[in-house]
């Protein structure tokens, strides 16, 4: 995966999924945040949480000079991380690059904190690109034909991902889908077609070549509540004797008399 993304369409891939993560994380508080993933694409650079970390699995250790060192190497389905400990995760290209996506979302879910947020970007099925890729596998078990993504992972689905993360209590915010452009693997017609990302926002916006969702994690029954700086008055009761009582009722009937 990480010499497809050095290829034209990579670049191209990699220069969108940099915008929308710049746009996206920049307001995001907090104060942990976590990438998982794609050492070559720094996603949190425009958050400004003051602890960031890159973790990258046992599978993407190799690094050389021009990509990020990592700060951990974990196993996505058992982060080093406390429950309700972390604001803020982004996983680029880090479930359908992944045996089992599923216990990577139950364990993203399990780290945030209530109200903490996730964003995802993935390649979409539902696009030329991937309508090129199915093509090409069917051409292989020909016996001819190479195919235009890496063959690593599995698509998800963009309406699929939406029902994992719903059943995981998430409650998605936002989703956008970008690159439009045809699947050409030469920078020379990527170019020539820049056109369609125009159009294809406004006249196909589902049929990208990735989109990208940002979901919430959904505590139910819960209340955050802030502390009580200032403690509720109590009214003050002063007693009354009952000397002083027995003195005003003889005073009375003295008067009477």
């Amino acid at each position: 995966m990480q010499q497809w993304f050095e290829t034209p369409p990579g670049r191209y891939l990699l220069e969108w999924e940099r915008a929308e993560f710049d746009r996206v994380v920049s307001d995001i508080f907090g104060y942990h945040a976590l990438q998982l993933g794609l050492g070559e694409l720094d996603c949190l650079q425009a958050n400004r949480m003051p602890h960031k970390w890159l973790a990258l699995s046992h599978a993407d250790t190799a690094v050389d000079e021009y990509r990020r060192r990592p700060a951990l190497v974990t196993n996505y389905a058992a982060l080093p991380f406390e429950e309700n400990s972390v604001d803020l995760v982004v996983l680029p290209h880090s479930l359908e690059l992944n045996v089992d996506p599923h216990a990577t979302l139950r364990e993203v879910e399990r780290v945030l904190v209530p109200e903490g947020k996730v964003a995802i970007c993935c390649l979409n099925p539902a696009s030329l690109w991937g309508l090129r890729q199915r093509r090409a596998h069917v051409y292989r078990r020909l016996g001819f034909g190479e195919l235009f993504l890496p063959d690593a992972g599995d698509f998800i689905g963009y309406w699929r991902l939406r029902d994992w993360l719903r059943l995981l209590s998430f409650e998605v915010e936002s989703s956008t889908f970008g690159c439009y452009r045809p699947a050409f693997a030469t920078e020379k017609w990527l170019e020539r077609y820049d056109w369609m990302d125009r159009l294809g926002e406004r006249w196909w916006p589902i049929f990208g070549a990735a989109y990208f969702i940002v979901a919430v994690k959904r505590v139910r029954g819960m209340k955050l509540m802030g502390p009580a700086w200032k403690k509720r008055k109590s009214l003050a009761t002063a007693p009354v004797p009952l000397a002083s009582r027995n003195h005003r009722r003889m005073r009375r009937r003295q008067d009477h008399a």
